[in-house]
């Protein structure tokens, strides 16, 4: 079995507070308590402690880190007219490919994990060398997201407002060059993890011959016990949403939410509280600031005592791939539901069963109004949105997808 990893994330996997380093946080601790003996490269953010300061240190042989590389408008329009893909440039940065390299020369891996679309550049970078000194060194790439699906969701979605056409047209030229250079990586890699059925599907369309499996997206269920933790202060009855507040799917979502479901809810239910949490809100939110029953955390020390105090948790997701870490969480905390078809994508998520589904504002707020009005169906689909978590996104019965394909 293999037991040597190389870990390559975006940022510090701890403290988990968001989508992606929630699925790194959860992957480097299963394979570690597997015995795994596990090596971290990872960028750091200016606000994330030293590692030393984390259980990583407990959980790593190695951890090394570079400075998260500043990326203007200018070195966005360079890489739009040198015909680069933005995602893939994000995080490009000689430091870390220096760092890689060191890590490579002295310390020959069974398996090194690329994490999301940001390191896939790595990979390309870094696949011939390694090819020819470490021919045995398993190569998984690791595709939070269907990239070229997302960016075509979204590039589709903004062509439906007039003033984010600008948006839109950028979207469909990044969403052209993320197709090349996302078939390039399937191509090179060993095995390739996606989060869901729907995207595998998406990522076989490239037609290589690298298998490709689902790992879904998990937590540890235990730490999101509602008796753990007390309701956070909001005003009810509360709406919630939770996620990263910068996310181009998040922010589409809050303010649709806002313009469009949120009035018709207050015409019914005129107390109804909308609270939006998460880090980094976008200056697009700044026009929700002040707004009747409308409140933006920002960051929040944990997500777990706004979700207990939710009466209703709303996933308006217009856009997006892969499987929401956030309705994972908000199943295991009993919540009651709301979602569009979108956001509850690649789950057995069962409408009227886990959750309720809706599309449109009317069918939204309807849905919303009806679980505000009733705290025994609250109840009744929290308990079930909580089995299905139980049953299917505990990292104990991800974590042995992985190990399968490591061995």
């Amino acid at each position: 079995m293999s037991r040597n990893l190389l870990f390559l994330t975006p940022q510090l996997p701890y403290p988990p507070h968001q989508g992606t380093s929630l699925r790194n946080w959860g992957l480097i601790q299963g394979l570690a308590r597997q015995g795994y003996t596990l090596t971290l490269l990872s960028f750091l953010e200016r606000h994330q402690p030293s590692p030393e300061q984390t259980p990583l240190a407990q959980l790593c042989e190695d951890i090394l880190t570079v400075p998260i590389p500043g990326r203007t408008k200018l070195n966005r329009l360079g890489d739009l007219i040198a015909g680069q893909v933005d995602m893939a440039r994000r995080l490009w940065s000689e430091t870390f490919l220096e760092k890689l390299g060191e890590v490579l020369n002295r310390r020959q891996f069974d398996g090194i994990h690329f994490e999301g679309i940001e390191l896939a550049a790595y990979l390309l970078s870094f696949h011939k060398p390694l090819r020819e000194r470490h021919p045995d060194t398993r190569l998984v790439y690791d595709a939070h997201n269907a990239e070229y699906a997302l960016q075509k969701r979204i590039a589709q979605q903004d062509i439906q407002t007039p003033n984010r056409f600008p948006q839109a047209v950028y979207s469909f030229i990044q969403a052209s060059r993320l197709k090349q250079f996302e078939s390039r990586v399937i191509a090179l890699a060993d095995h390739v993890f996606a989060c869901s059925e729907q995207d595998a599907s998406e990522l076989r369309k490239y037609r290589h011959p690298t298998p490709i499996t689902v790992v879904p997206n998990a937590i540890h269920v235990a730490a999101y016990s509602p008796d753990r933790y007390p309701e956070a202060p909001i005003v009810r009855p509360s709406i919630v949403f939770t996620g990263k507040m910068d996310f181009r799917p998040n922010v589409d979502a809050v303010l649709w939410f806002a313009d469009e479901v949120f009035p018709l809810i207050r015409q019914e239910i005129p107390l109804a509280h909308f609270t939006i949490v998460g880090q980094k809100p976008h200056p697009r939110l700044s026009k929700l600031q002040g707004q009747p029953g409308i409140t933006i955390t920002g960051s929040v020390p944990a997500i777990q005592p706004y979700l207990r105090a939710a009466d209703v948790y709303a996933i308006p997701l217009r856009m997006g791939s892969g499987t929401r870490l956030k309705l994972i969480e908000a199943m295991a905390m009993h919540c009651a539901i709301v979602s569009t078809t979108i956001g509850a994508e690649g789950f057995d998520a069962l409408d009227g069963l886990h959750l309720l589904l809706a599309d449109k504002p009317d069918e939204f707020a309807c849905a919303t109004i009806t679980l505000l009005q009733n705290k025994a169906l609250r109840d009744q689909i929290g308990a079930q949105a909580a089995e299905l978590a139980q049953d299917f996104f505990d990292w104990e019965k991800v974590i042995p997808i992985v190990e399968a394909i490591y061995a």
